[in-house]
């Protein structure tokens, strides 16, 4: 547990650090004379990044080891605030958000770091944990950097990349290494490349680790369009406006944290990684179909007199923000159940050998959705508003099919004969 309270911790300050400074990014660049697609192409080139590099840091941590891939991660970070910070001109607004992306590969990093230090049947557990930890970072950032963007327009950068050095002497002193550098795979077989087994994930798609793969990169991918349009969305229905869209955003945060370091753990215990996964899969596509069909009602008072007085007029007007909570809410609580388990269980059915390469290509499929989904959403939302959400409805229920069985290949070997089960 000391381990993973260490690495919670890094991983916290990591993403307070990114949240500082990436809500301030568009106006940076605005500033810059930037509009709309320059801003596009500034968050875009940060997934780029990342999704390119995160094989490579994970075939990185596989041979030298988790710690000097985490450490070399967090420094290239500080770099990329500096540069940030004093960024006078887009070509080096550019620069930082790559450099930042490519040092953010270590996200493969850490899952192979827990998968490391922690027992199979805990690391659903764990990982929840970590991600409640990460998603409290994401809450605590953006308001720290708009607090220090009142010491200048540095500032936040600065700051940003001071922490990141105290996270990574935090790191060097107490996170010790899990992972024997040049273990090979218990099996014998050569190490793939990095190439190699982003192909293998195409071509031999019926393997328990592609289909893991499959299963999480449409998940994100169907979890990051909604989430690109959630704002659209609720300002046609519900008259949302920017004043007002942080609150469904804290509260798709919180119930986020609260599933992660609460009820997963007890679920994982009870249901199995597996069949939680599933679970979590179908809760993601319920809140995603129903959301379409919510609605604001335009006059209350009309529903309430026709009711004969049963209901009043004050119930009627909240029923609709109440189905519309209820809509948002089934997707935090989907994705909190469907991406820890279906982590673990890519790290229980690919050799300790591999895991680090492998984490590093389930980032890699995840970005790519992080890229391609939002586009995609943001053109069918244009042609009809559900359409986005009802499609990625469809998408993530067809993964309970790729996740079926998936129990066989997790379970413990069987006791030797004479030896108690």
């Amino acid at each position: 547990m000391g381990k993973l309270v260490v690495l919670m911790i890094t991983a916290f300050m990591d993403m307070v650090g990114l949240l500082m400074v990436l809500p301030l990014l568009p106006f940076y660049a605005k500033d810059l004379g930037a509009g709309g697609l320059v801003v596009g192409l500034l968050v875009s080139s940060f997934a780029v990044a990342q999704l390119l590099s995160a094989p490579l840091w994970g075939r990185f941590s596989d041979r030298y080891g988790r710690r000097p891939a985490l450490l070399v991660g967090l420094f290239a970070s500080a770099i990329a605030y500096v540069v940030f910070a004093y960024a006078d001109a887009l070509w080096l607004l550019f620069l930082s958000r790559v450099v930042q992306g490519a040092g953010g590969g270590t996200v493969s990093v850490i899952q192979a770091y827990v998968a490391d230090a922690t027992r199979p049947e805990d690391r659903a557990k764990s990982l929840g944990w970590l991600s409640a930890a990460t998603n409290a970072g994401v809450a605590l950032g953006p308001v720290l950097g708009s607090l220090l963007l009142g010491a200048g327009r540095s500032t936040p950068g600065l700051v940003a990349a001071a922490l990141c050095l105290v996270n990574m002497l935090f790191a060097w002193r107490y996170l010790v290494e899990t992972r024997p550098v040049d273990q090979d795979a218990p099996d014998g077989r050569p190490k793939l490349r990095s190439r190699d087994a982003v192909l293998r994930v195409i071509t031999h798609s019926g393997e328990p680790s592609a289909r893991l793969i499959w299963i999480y990169a449409i998940a994100m991918g169907a979890f990051q369009g909604s989430s690109a349009l959630l704002a659209l969305f609720l300002a046609d229905r519900y008259g949302v406006t920017e004043r007002t869209i942080g609150f469904f955003f804290m509260y798709i945060g919180v119930i986020s944290v609260l599933t992660r370091a609460l009820v997963l753990g007890r679920a994982v215990d009870r249901l199995g990684e597996a069949r939680l996964s599933r679970i979590g899969s179908l809760l993601l596509a319920t809140g995603l179909a129903a959301l379409p069909f919510t609605h604001r009602i335009a006059h209350p008072e009309t529903i309430a007199a026709s009711a004969g007085g049963l209901l009043p007029m004050w119930a009627v007007a909240l029923l609709p923000y109440l189905t519309l909570a209820l809509a948002v809410g089934f997707i935090p609580l989907g994705t909190a159940f469907t991406f820890p388990c279906v982590t673990s269980l890519l790290t229980r059915v690919i050799p300790s050998g591999e895991r680090g390469l492998y984490m590093g290509v389930q980032q890699t499929f995840g970005g790519t959705a992080r890229v391609v989904f939002p586009i995609a959403a943001g053109w069918a939302f244009d042609y009809y508003p559900a359409l986005p959400f009802l499609g990625s409805a469809t998408l993530v229920l067809g993964t309970i099919l790729l996740g079926r069985g998936m129990e066989e290949f997790v379970k413990p070997p069987p006791a030797p004969v004479g030896q108690p089960t």
